[in-house]
């Protein structure tokens, strides 16, 4: 079945005008389900009608920046999905994706001559607020537009396959330089010197003191140490219990005596200026030890241990929580009116999903094209027998 794409004019006359543009209806469904279902997912966590300020930092929200009231050479500010919406609806806005433990800032201290609609009484600034180049339409690193069509900000090509579920980019890879050990067997692909040694800018490292590496190569013998980096292959392997759909609390404390981190170090690992790119249950493969938990804190990523704090877990909650509480339009409908109203609506609905369904199961069986004029006259056609319905109506006493 298809039907003639949006806005496309059928060609005229027998002179070889150009064949109108046709798409199959399967299709068109399909991305507009795609469309709908990656904007639930985007913007699902997030209150469009509320402004998120009362629930304080926001663990994870979708945010957006006004470039008609903070212009560059300004003082940076973020913005909520609700603010977006009903106090810069008509204004040029960054949109920044989700960002972490960020307050609405609109209608404060930062905003000359604009007031929050939602919530007006707002403090002058939020201190705990974090900015960047993102608010003025940039990437932090490159200076290259925000969101970037070619993705040339990475410093890296992404993989092929598609198969990871986050990124890091070379500025927080620096940042959080112990990512660069577990890069060696967690990254996509893993960053070791069979498939990047051919590459510019690569330093190989190895940390840790001089017994841990006595250890590894002499306790055993080359085949012990062999033995010992063959079952690590495997723990690190081994298929994660975690799922972005169910969170686990934040680890607080390990159970396992021996620092993962370190055993990684003190092997030679591949450090490169570029981004990084993950699977899915990599963070459930960091060590959480003593040391490990003190150093998230010192670097303040300590979300690094909330399966919860994923891309992956916000867009699986926005989801479900807008499957949850999508309302349907026609019930909205139906509840504004009164009893015959809405007997009269329902039998309407009825009759046109029907003569409708069955209008078009005709195209879909013959592999026709449906045009514009097909669809002009089924409605045509369609309110020519409801007025014919209507006037041969006869009224009796009730």
């Amino acid at each position: 079945m298809a039907a003639a794409a949006a806005g496309a004019e059928p060609g005229s006359g027998c002179g070889g005008g150009a064949e109108e543009p046709v798409v199959s209806l399967a299709e068109v469904l399909a991305e507009n389900e795609e469309l709908e279902k990656e904007a639930r997912a985007v913007l699902g966590g997030s209150d469009h009608e509320r402004c998120s300020y009362s629930q304080g930092a926001v663990k994870r929200q979708a945010l957006y920046a006004c470039s008609t009231c903070t212009p560059p050479g300004g003082e940076p500010a973020g913005i909520c999905l609700a603010c977006s919406y009903e106090c810069h609806g008509t204004h040029r806005l960054f949109e920044l994706y989700t960002k972490r433990n960020f307050r609405c800032d609109c209608g404060n201290s930062k905003f000359k001559n604009l007031q929050c609609k939602l919530l007006p009484e707002k403090g002058k600034v939020n201190s705990g607020n974090k900015y960047n180049d993102n608010f003025y339409g940039l990437y932090c690193t490159c200076k290259r537009p925000y969101p970037d069509p070619e993705d040339e900000h990475l410093g890296a090509v992404p993989p092929e396959s598609g198969d990871f579920h986050e990124m890091v980019c070379q500025a927080c890879m620096n940042h959080c330089h112990f990512l660069w050990a577990y890069a060696s067997q967690l990254a996509v692909p893993p960053l070791t010197k069979v498939n990047s040694l051919e590459d510019e800018g690569i330093v190989l490292k190895a940390e840790g003191n001089e017994e841990q590496k006595k250890e590894i190569k002499t306790e055993s013998g080359v085949e012990h140490q062999e033995t010992k980096e063959e079952k690590q292959m495997e723990q690190f392997n081994e298929p994660s219990t975690s799922s972005g759909s169910a969170c686990s609390e934040v680890v607080t404390k390990s159970e396992e005596p021996v620092c993962k981190l370190k055993e990684l170090q003190s092997k030679q690992f591949l450090k490169k200026d570029t981004a990084t790119f993950w699977p899915s249950n990599w963070r459930s493969k960091l060590c959480t030890c003593e040391d490990c938990l003190k150093m998230y804190s010192e670097l303040e990523v300590q979300f690094l241990t909330d399966e919860c704090d994923t891309v992956l877990a916000y867009e699986n909650k926005g989801t479900s929580d807008q499957e949850t509480e999508r309302r349907d339009p026609l019930m909205d409908t139906l509840n504004s009116m009164d009893r015959v109203q809405q007997v009269e609506l329902i039998c309407e609905y009825n009759d046109l999903k029907t003569e409708l369904t069955d209008y078009l199961r005709r195209f879909a069986d013959e592999g026709t094209v449906v045009k514009r004029e097909d669809i002009q006259h089924f409605f045509e056609e369609f309110q020519s027998r409801k007025r014919r319905r209507t006037n041969r109506m006869q009224y009796y006493c009730s």
